[in-house]
């Protein structure tokens, strides 16, 4: 590369930067996710509105291909984060529910999808239709984990019921979503010579689960030896994660199946949480600055809405139409099947229409595969734009705040409904100090005769600082679970008396008036805290 060339790449890098930034900035002040600022970023200085002047300008030809190679590093370490984010622990007393939901928001825009792809693909010369179906219908299936998440966490959802089930949800999604797309990768790229290579992904997935996941649980102890995350450490996460990117890439799929599978094998229990949590810290610096906004502004450049025209239009409404409508469908119906109430199912259809960064990062591995056109993949992206941007919207008017603390309170009233007799709510704070509070309001229910319950409370402060790389909950998550976790531990001694105890944890940014509504919703004989006992007078 000339020098001449050197400097246009760099130059290129810092104007990415600082239009993901800025236009990142802009979408979170309009209650967007900040991927659409940066995807929008490469739509206004890709042909859509100055043809190729603007982009030759500042990105000409002679650095795209250094430009997509930093391109494809942000889309395999960001694929990674979203397999380290997966947790089963979110399915816990969900499972049946969340799957049914899952089943329901991919099956019905699949089959949606299929049927569109069949009519798009005459009006678009596709010769091979099956894996052009097959690809339109995972498209229009998919959920972006990372958005959802990060929605919920905004809004305060994660600890309502349909938070919970929209997380566990979305989860099974995305591995239901990103299986069936290996699947179409996998038929789109077996030819006569490399057909027999795809048959070892069964073996490569075994050895990924018996064998490279029992040795990397060697990573967490080795980080509790340090006390810290080392560069060893790391430098060893980011070699198997490219080494894995490498197999999957020689097995005919793409790279980025590798990555997502490695992080999924990663630990998460225990320790590993600690560990998930300074990784994605780490990576946040390089990812969200630099690599994953590269991603983004190429693929926005890819996006020309100049050539669509009157049908374009009548194609991209079709999509719209099949995306929005099965997803809601889909997930709706099945919320309604198990007795979710109509309101939160509404919500929950909304949350599992988010397509995101997730949909950018499988349109974008279909347009390198050829497997659609440039006019298919930039209808496509307005799409996951659409769907993304009017979540926010909608949430607002079907699952409103005032709804959100309400569902909160009635969760709480209905994990403190256990006998109705003495109860002592006792407000705990971290550390130490909270093993004495507990003994001491055992001691008082016990003392009271009769039935009686001790609930075991703590408000985890909210997170002022989110991470941006993936959904931004891995901190939250790890907070919320290592009080959970505590609270379930001291439980246990409660319980050993004969005695209830349930357990309430929540995020809370103003902890007096949420401890106020605590006190509302549980009705205790007696509040405990750390600065003292208090009678409470029931209604």
């Amino acid at each position: 590369m000339s020098a001449h060339a050197v400097m246009q790449f760099l130059l290129a890098i810092a104007a990415i930067i600082v239009l993901a930034r800025v236009l990142g900035r802009l979408a979170r002040m309009v209650g967007q996710p900040p991927v659409i600022g940066e995807i929008v970023a490469g739509i206004l200085i890709g042909p859509t509105l100055f043809g190729t002047a603007v982009t030759d300008r500042l990105m000409p030809t002679d650095i795209r291909p250094a430009l997509s190679g930093l391109a494809n590093l942000g889309l395999v370490l960001f694929m990674f984060i979203v397999g380290y984010e997966l947790d089963q622990a979110s399915l816990r007393g969900r499972g049946r529910t969340a799957t049914s939901v899952s089943i329901g928001s991919v099956v019905v825009p699949l089959g949606l999808g299929v049927v569109l792809a069949l009519w798009l693909a005459g009006r678009h010369g596709v010769t091979d239709e099956v894996p052009f179906a097959l690809f339109i219908g995972a498209a229009m299936s998919v959920t972006a984990f990372p958005v959802l998440a990060r929605i919920l966490t905004d809004r305060g959802m994660v600890r309502t019921p349909v938070g919970g089930l929209a997380l566990a949800s979305a989860a099974v999604d995305d591995v239901v979503a990103w299986s069936l797309l290996a699947v179409v990768v996998g038929i789109a790229g077996a030819d006569g010579g490399s057909s027999w290579v795809i048959l070892l992904s069964a073996p490569y997935l075994a050895l990924m689960l018996l064998v490279v996941r029992p040795l990397l649980r060697r990573l967490v102890a080795a980080r509790d030896r340090a006390g810290r995350l080392t560069p060893d450490i790391l430098a060893v996460v980011l070699t198997g994660m490219l080494l894995s990117c490498v197999a999957t890439e020689w097995l005919g799929l793409h790279a980025i199946f590798g990555a997502f599978l490695f992080g999924a094998v990663m630990p998460k229990t225990g320790t590993g949480d600690v560990l998930r949590v300074e990784i994605l810290e780490r990576l946040e610096q390089v990812s969200v600055l630099l690599l994953l906004p590269v991603f983004f502004v190429l693929s926005g450049l890819r996006v020309d809405l100049s050539t669509i025209g009157g049908t374009g239009l009548l194609e991209l409404g079709a999509i719209l139409a099949v995306a929005i409508g099965g997803k809601f469908a889909g997930a709706y119906a099945a919320a309604r099947l198990n007795r979710v109430p109509s309101r939160q199912s509404g919500a929950l259809a909304i949350l599992m229409n988010t397509r995101g960064l997730t949909e950018i990062v499988i349109l974008t591995v279909g347009l390198q595969l050829g497997l659609i056109d440039q006019r298919v993949f930039s209808m496509m992206v307005v799409m996951a734009l659409v769907t993304t941007a009017m979540a926010g919207p909608l949430l607002a008017v079907v699952y409103p705040q005032r709804t959100i603390e309400r569902d909160i309170l009635e969760a709480e009233r209905a994990a403190a409904a256990a006998p109705a007799g003495y109860r002592v709510l006792v407000s705990l704070p971290a550390g130490d100090a909270a093993r004495p509070l507990v003994d001491q309001a055992a001691d008082l229910a016990a003392a009271a005769g009769g039935p009686a319950e001790v609930v075991l409370s703590r408000l985890v402060p909210a997170p002022t600082t989110p991470l941006e790389v993936g959904s931004g909950l891995s901190e939250e998550l790890l907070a919320m679970t290592a009080a959970m976790d505590e609270l379930a531990g001291l439980a246990e001694s409660v319980r050993a008396r004969g005695l209830a105890a349930p357990v309430l944890v929540r995020f809370s940014r103003d902890p007096e008036a949420d401890l106020a509504a605590q006190v509302e919703a549980v009705r205790p004989d007696v509040l405990l805290t750390s600065a003292g006992r208090s009678l409470v007078t029931r209604a």
